[in-house]
């Protein structure tokens, strides 16, 4: 396949260039490096410059012939859209409409798109784990962003035969994650671990989230480019839930050492329990999660110490 990765310098991107690109697969990058990086690249990886929202974008889809989207790039952190609606409106509605309008026009057969656990907001906990089927009531503008989009892809595949497949990531974690993101805080706690720093909690660290590891979404991904069940949402996540307090007692264990947190507010917009059902994706994917949390925080915390290393 050749398939066009937007935001592909960036976390999720980079860990999933490096499946497509070790199964053989053609992978351009399209990134305006806002906050991707080149050096998340492997050596030799076609990248073009540019944002989404870019008017330079159609010429990106007429030459490139891709048969295929997976569509990464966009604002991805609570705070910000709530702090921020417009400029997450533009970025994760807008220019997602702009690739998929070019998309439709220039012959691609199937978008997938990232969504999120965001956008179930806080579920009951009896209804516990989420399901794709549960309605939607995100409580941040960045979840309700992906909401739109999804109403997008629905409305573009029903008017003009575009596929798609909508992936909704739990709480997304691993090497090369900025401090930014909805499984920020992973990144946050491990590279400030790594420097020696204190670990801070916003509430009262009994809220819960499904952490999985990052080569297990990219996986995910490349499961949704190949699958024939189209057309159709899927949670990608590890259906296990683990409290912030938790997190912190395995990263302590991971580094060796005991770890005691400050605790302050909780800030608006985040949702206090998530814990998405991965069944449909098993399924219909032919997928499943591969990397446990200590595991996974292992290879996290070891990045971070690497890159503390470095600039020591």
């Amino acid at each position: 396949m050749n398939i066009l990765v937007t935001g592909g310098a960036g976390f999720i991107g980079s860990h999933l260039v490096r499946t497509l690109q070790a199964a053989g697969e053609q992978v351009t990058v399209l990134d305006n490096f806002s906050t991707g990086l080149f050096a998340n690249l492997p050596a030799g990886t076609q990248v073009v410059e540019m944002d989404v929202n870019s008017r330079k974008l159609e010429s990106v889809f007429a030459t490139g012939h891709f048969d295929a989207v997976v569509h990464l790039a966009g604002q991805t952190t609570v705070h910000i859209s709530m702090d921020n609606p417009s400029l997450d409106g533009e970025e994760n509605i807008i220019g997602s409409i702009h690739i998929l309008e070019q998309a439709r026009r220039h012959g691609v057969k199937r978008v997938i798109f990232a969504s999120t656990a965001a956008s179930y907001g806080d579920v009951a906990e009896d209804r516990l784990p989420i399901v794709e089927s549960e309605p939607l009531a995100p409580l941040s503008f960045y979840g309700l962003s992906k909401v739109a989009v999804e109403h997008y892809l629905r409305l573009y595949q029903q008017a003009f035969g575009l596929g798609y497949v909508v992936l909704r990531f739990a709480n997304v974690y691993g090497e090369r994650q900025g401090d930014g993101g909805e499984g920020g805080v992973i990144s946050i706690f491990a590279k400030r671990l790594a420097e020696g720093k204190s670990l801070t909690i916003y509430g009262d660290g009994q809220q819960t989230r499904d952490f999985i590891y990052a080569g297990d979404i990219a996986a995910g991904i490349y499961a949704a480019l190949r699958t024939p069940h189209v057309n159709h949402t899927y949670n990608l996540s590890t259906q296990s839930e683990t409290s912030l307090n938790e997190l912190v007692h395995i990263l302590g264990k991971v580094a060796g050492v005991t770890l005691q947190p400050d605790y302050q507010e909780a800030r608006p917009g985040d949702i206090y329990k998530s814990l998405l059902a991965n069944g449909r994706a098993r399924r219909s994917l032919d997928w499943e999660p591969r990397v446990g949390l200590q595991e996974g925080l292992r290879r996290t915390y070891e990045y971070f110490c690497c890159q503390h290393a470095a600039k020591a």
